[in-house]
């Protein structure tokens, strides 16, 4: 109840702060953050290991993936509706907001969409990235600058029951 109450509260409050400190450009997360950066295609990749389009290779570790999920090179034509539109196809969008302090191209528009489960943005960033949307390509990181410590604390929780279900360990469920 009241305690649910008051963690929710603070989490949003915590969230609300960072994005405030981004549009006003105190916090410059792109200088920052290296991992919002797009990457280049890798070339040395084996022969048997590309698929049908060349990508950039890169790890995601459980504590890189995230529920939010950082939208850049969306054009500055007030397309915000079908660019929610578009992502709730992949689930459950808890907030979005537009990030104006965030550097950005000309003419274009940065967002931060947190879905309700990580599983949804890993769908979304897959098959979005790199997309034409409204004549411009969208590129998709994640953004876990954005979490609170709560919320990294239940990503990695929610990560070790999944690994000792998966795996059908039963002592593992003592460490919680």
């Amino acid at each position: 109840g009241k305690d649910f109450d008051g963690v929710l509260k603070r989490r949003q409050e915590s969230t609300e702060a960072k994005m405030a400190a981004v549009d006003a450009g105190e916090e410059e997360v792109g200088g920052v953050c290296q991992h919002h950066a797009q990457q280049t295609i890798c070339a040395s990749r084996a022969k048997y290991r590309e698929g049908r389009r060349p990508r950039a290779v890169k790890v995601y570790t459980v504590n890189l993936e995230s529920r939010y999920l950082l939208i850049q090179g969306v054009p500055a034509l007030g397309v915000m509706k079908e660019l929610i539109e578009l992502f709730a196809l992949y689930g459950t969008i808890e907030e979005y907001n537009p990030l104006d302090g965030y550097p950005a191209e000309e003419f274009t528009e940065v967002y931060l969409i947190k879905f309700l489960k990580i599983p949804s943005s890993r769908a979304a960033k897959r098959k979005l990235d790199e997309r034409n949307f409204f004549g411009s390509l969208l590129h998709i990181c994640y953004a876990p600058e954005f979490e609170s410590v709560q919320e990294t604390r239940d990503k990695l929780r929610d990560r070790r029951k999944y690994i000792a279900k998966a795996t059908n360990f039963k002592g593992l469920w003592l460490l919680f």
